[in-house]
């Protein structure tokens, strides 16, 4: 654009939290920790102190409250995405967040971490980078166990459970469960992490950060009575199992529905599906998520995949200000990566091309505050775009499935396969 906006600071070191905000941020967590009556199990962590590495898993904001609580009154600083500063920026540093554009390779955060570990702060790391999708481990990335080494600080682990059920990331409603749980866990001292190859880190992580929220559900005969429950979870179960077609799931009140064929499926309060034809591909949730992975898998392996070119409305958030609207354009995801061009408001050229290699996944988003739509965020180190596809078949769903097998397919033809879990 012809207008040069000013960028975020990512060089800016981080905060370490302001003493008059810690005790505000754990008042402000206690509330909704109290409510949904948290059960958090400790592990190891009599004699843990700061500075540590907390890795957490991510399924809703919740998240968040209850590490305030489990680590209360120890300082930490979060890596947090840069659409969490918007409007905020000071407040958000001064509690201790510190920038990230989402998968990028961004160095400078390392030279963050380290000065959190220096300040004798733990850092917090949620390193799957986005909300579960449907309440199950997301892929992790494999710098994980370079990053432990270098940090030469204790790991810990924070598993929490009851999270995404409560407020699913295709429906935000708060379902009222209780208990949630979480473990925290030192995965590693300083001193195993010496005697540790990265390859052992990655492999005890991965282990860690084995969850499924559903059987979680399940197995604790938590009922979830909410009328509306399964409403937009149709977002992530976009292909019908019963007639194979794509983008023609809809969803409502506790009801999945197939508008091609026309069969539906009930959402028990236990987070169960039935057929109500007496026919049940899935039970399961992420049993027909993993089934519409393997689909995508087969059409990345053959070749085939592609979205065609869609027509797209493309924002970008240069700092946390806000928004602008950088323009119209198309967006083609196929079997060489992300290419979107455009025209700006100015009448400019943009254009934004991420090949398979430089990106293992990718973000998106469902109804973006309630009123933007279906996205995909990519990002450089300098910049994020979110990417709205309309008047068009799509499902950003599959969008970040495909990421991720194009991403393994590659690793795997240049003969550095992805191991389990990892990218």
């Amino acid at each position: 654009m012809k207008k040069e906006f000013k960028r975020f600071d990512m060089q800016a070191p981080p905060v370490r939290t302001k003493w008059y905000l810690r005790p505000l941020t754990y008042l402000l967590c206690m509330p909704d920790v109290k409510k949904h009556k948290l059960k958090i199990t400790k592990t190891r962590c009599e004699d843990l102190k700061p500075p540590y590495l907390v890795l957490c898993n991510h399924n809703a904001f919740m998240d968040f409250k209850a590490l305030t609580a489990a680590i209360w009154p120890q300082r930490a600083n979060y890596v947090v995405a840069i659409d969490g500063f918007i409007g905020r920026e000071k407040l958000l540093r001064n509690v201790g967040g510190i920038c990230k554009r989402k998968f990028t390779n961004d160095l400078v955060l390392i030279k963050q971490l380290s000065r959190v570990v220096k300040n004798g702060d733990a850092v917090i790391l949620y390193p799957e980078a986005r909300y579960s999708l449907c309440g199950t481990t997301a892929v992790l990335p494999s710098a994980l166990g370079r990053l432990c080494k270098l940090l030469k600080v204790p790991v810990v682990t924070f598993m929490c459970h009851g999270h995404h059920v409560n407020s699913p990331f295709w429906n935000l409603h708060d379902r009222g469960v209780k208990p949630t749980e979480a473990e925290m866990n030192v995965l590693f001292t300083p001193e195993e992490l010496k005697d540790a190859t990265v390859d052992e880190i990655n492999e005890k992580i991965v282990e860690a950060y084995r969850y499924d929220d559903f059987a979680w559900q399940k197995a604790r005969g938590i009922e979830t009575p909410y009328e509306k429950r399964a409403e937009g979870l149709h977002k992530v179960l976009y292909q019908c199992p019963a007639c194979g077609k794509e983008y023609k799931m809809t969803s409502k009140d506790d009801k999945l529905i197939c508008t091609e064929c026309g069969k539906t499926w009930t959402m028990s309060t236990l987070g169960e599906l039935t057929g109500d034809d007496g026919v049940t591909e899935f039970s399961h949730i992420p049993d027909w998520y993993e089934w519409e992975r393997r689909n995508v898998r087969a059409e990345v392996e053959a070749g085939t995949y592609s979205t065609g070119e869609m027509p797209v409305t493309v924002d970008t958030l240069p700092n946390a200000r806000r928004f602008i609207r950088l323009g119209e354009g198309t967006m083609v995801h196929d079997m060489n990566g992300f290419t979107v061009r455009g025209t700006d408001v100015d009448g400019d050229p943009f254009e934004m091309i991420k090949p398979v290699p430089t990106l293992y996944s990718c973000h998106i988003e469902y109804e973006y505050l309630g009123k933007h739509g279906d996205c995909v965020d990519l990002n450089t180190l300098d910049d994020t775009w979110y990417i709205y596809p309309h008047d068009c078949d799509f499902a950003v769903t599959k969008m970040a499935l495909a990421t991720e097998e194009l991403y393994f397919k590659h690793r795997k033809e240049i003969g550095r396969p992805c191991p389990p879990g990892l990218a």
